[in-house]
């Protein structure tokens, strides 16, 4: 998995700073692997979900168990979902959460990145 730096500021919000080509890259990297409606679809399952196997993919995406796991792929290289566990055959992934925080810390320019939780119901920082 890809580490992406701690960014210091937001780098999309009014009056943002230039950010250092290292950061740049890295969020580069997050934004290119959600640059496909399936993985932006993907995310949104997990997201949901708390984490899905790929099986439960394949069907509401309308894709093969092939391209799904290639998606999956990509977003795990980007560091933005990992492994949750395995049973069997099975892979269930989940959503890392510090690179949500970033995601969201980049584009929103929130004050610092927080800890967010997300179910379906609601988001609650901290």
């Amino acid at each position: 998995m890809k580490e992406l730096h701690v960014l210091e500021q937001p780098c999309c919000a009014p009056g943002a700073p230039p950010l250092p080509k290292g950061s740049a890259q890295a969020l580069a990297d997050r934004f290119k692997a959600l640059a496909d409606p399936a993985r932006v679809s993907i995310v949104n399952r997990i997201a949901g979900d708390g984490e899905v196997c790929t099986c439960q993919l394949t069907g509401p995406l309308g894709l093969s168990q092939p391209t799904v796991s290639h998606h999956l792929r990509v977003l795990k290289e980007a560091g933005l979902v990992e492994v949750a566990r395995r049973r069997g055959t099975w892979t269930f992934y989940r959503l890392v959460p510090e690179a949500m925080e970033q995601l969201a810390f980049a584009i929103g320019g929130a004050p610092t990145p927080q800890r967010v939780l997300v179910t379906r119901e609601k988001a609650v920082a901290w």
